[in-house]
């Protein structure tokens, strides 16, 4: 505490911090555009969030949820921090935790972090499929009254548990 005396005018009140929480897009982003990334950027500042998370996977995550080939966590990662300083987004991060632990990471794993690292309330901005996948986790259940979804909507297959859990997911769709 500073000995030095402030002075302010009588019934100041410091302004309130309207951002709240943190967004996280949790993807492989190894087909996200740069359009989709400014779709997730404009989510966030709409939605008045402190933070907005990139998430890359690992390619090892991305092998045991997907089986579907991704290049290099580190080529993905260097065309997100390429996006971040292109759009200088200072309120943007890139999480690193797959980057270093550089293996599969549980989505329960990657979740307790975020949530232990970054602002609440915590959402989560992921593709329909990857929030499919999420659903079908024995954990969700757990996870999905402690977060919130947003959901870019695909036409397709909706996870029965989302369905039963439509309260706390919303659909949101790229302009």
């Amino acid at each position: 505490m500073s000995d030095i005396a402030k002075k302010v005018p009588f019934g100041y009140e410091p302004p309130k911090d309207d951002r709240k929480g943190t967004i996280v897009y949790y993807d492989s982003f190894e087909h996200i555009t740069e359009r989709e990334l400014d779709f997730a950027a404009y989510i966030s500042k709409e939605r008045s969030f402190a933070k907005l998370v990139l998430y890359p996977l690992h390619e090892q995550s991305v092998k045991r949820l997907s089986k579907e080939p991704v290049s290099a966590y580190h080529k993905r990662e260097d065309k997100l921090h390429e996006w971040k300083r292109d759009r200088d987004a200072a309120n943007v991060i890139v999480e690193r935790l797959e980057g270093k632990r550089k293996k599969y990471t549980p989505i329960d794993s990657a979740l307790r972090h975020l949530s232990e690292t970054y602002p609440a309330p915590l959402f989560l901005l992921m593709t329909g499929e990857m929030a499919n996948l999420f659903a079908s986790f024995s954990s969700f259940e757990e996870w999905i009254v402690k977060i919130r979804l947003f959901v870019i909507t695909e036409s397709g297959h909706v996870h029965p548990r989302l369905v039963q859990y439509r309260q706390r997911w919303e659909p949101v769709t790229s302009h």
